[in-house]
């Protein structure tokens, strides 16, 4: 199944939907007490996804052309971040994969949607980096799991931009905040459900700028695996549904390239892996 937050015309928040082929089906009208978000969806455990999964084929959808979307993981829990987890990555940033996951959080606020603008003001960096991101949506609450175990506790599989001022993220001894100004964490516009990917070490992941392939490379060349991850950071703290990992960063990023590749007024970032979706972020600087 595949779920997103759309916005109907006329409406000005967004709400969930099942979307098949190029039709949604608003999922609250479906039955008494249907969820109107996603957060909702997941808590509701196996039952109630298996209920609206049934009930949205039996009615017709509305086109899916015209709507806007909101962030597909718009209230998690905590938005846990995965630095330097493709080798490739961490060498062109010339820092050193470590024994253990480089952990961080990411701020609500940084959460946005598919096709937004986001903005930032030039004073404040005109260094602004693109990555495309395998994003992971934990679906039971996860403690001590095992990585045998791992993978059953994932409810589905997003796309993630992790939108980063490099200036700041180099002159700070902590990554949260340049990778948590407003908008900074694009992500959507879809959750695949997991049992719609086979292997999520299986996947091309990719990102454009400006008409420009920039990042090329597949979720197997992970340092560590899905599976790995869920089962490390379980181990400090119980993870709880609905919880976003974005899972790093392959090879590519604009800060490496010779000459380097930022986000510019205007610009245009579109990240994606196959199979889930497609993610597209609009840029303005402000002055």
């Amino acid at each position: 199944m595949r779920v997103a937050h759309v916005i109907v015309p006329g409406d000005s928040d967004h709400q969930l939907a099942v979307v098949r082929s190029d039709e949604a089906v608003l999922v609250a009208p479906l039955f008494a007490g249907a969820p109107s978000r996603l957060q909702q969806l997941i808590d509701g455990g196996d039952d109630l996804r298996r209920r609206v999964e049934k009930a949205a084929t039996e009615v017709a959808g509305i086109p899916v052309e015209g709507l806007r979307f909101g962030p597909a993981v718009d209230a998690p829990p905590v938005v846990l971040a995965i630095g330097l987890n493709y080798a490739a990555h961490s060498s062109e940033l010339g820092l050193k994969t470590d024994s253990a996951p480089t952990v961080f959080v990411l701020w609500p606020n940084s959460l946005a949607a598919h096709e937004n603008t986001t903005t930032w003001p030039r004073s404040l960096s005109e260094s602004i980096d693109y990555e495309s991101e395998l994003g992971v949506v934990m679906g039971r609450a996860a403690k001590d799991v095992s990585e045998a175990d791992a993978l059953s506790h994932v409810w589905g599989y997003t796309v993630v931009n992790d939108i980063t001022a490099r200036d700041i993220q180099f002159s700070e001894a902590q990554w949260s905040r340049c990778k948590s100004f407003d908008g900074f964490t694009p992500n959507g516009p879809f959750v695949v459900t997991a049992d719609e990917i086979d292997d999520p070490q299986d996947l091309h992941i990719w990102a454009v700028v400006d008409g420009q392939t920039v990042q090329d490379a597949s979720t197997g060349q992970m340092v560590r695996s899905v599976a790995t991850l869920i089962s490390h950071l379980s181990r400090s703290a119980t993870m709880l549904p609905g919880t976003l990992i974005s899972t790093g960063s392959p090879g590519g990023a604009g800060y490496s390239r010779d000459p380097q590749i930022f986000l510019r007024d205007r610009s245009t970032v579109t990240v994606g892996v196959d199979g889930i979706g497609s993610l597209t972020t609009h840029c303005r600087i402000l002055d």
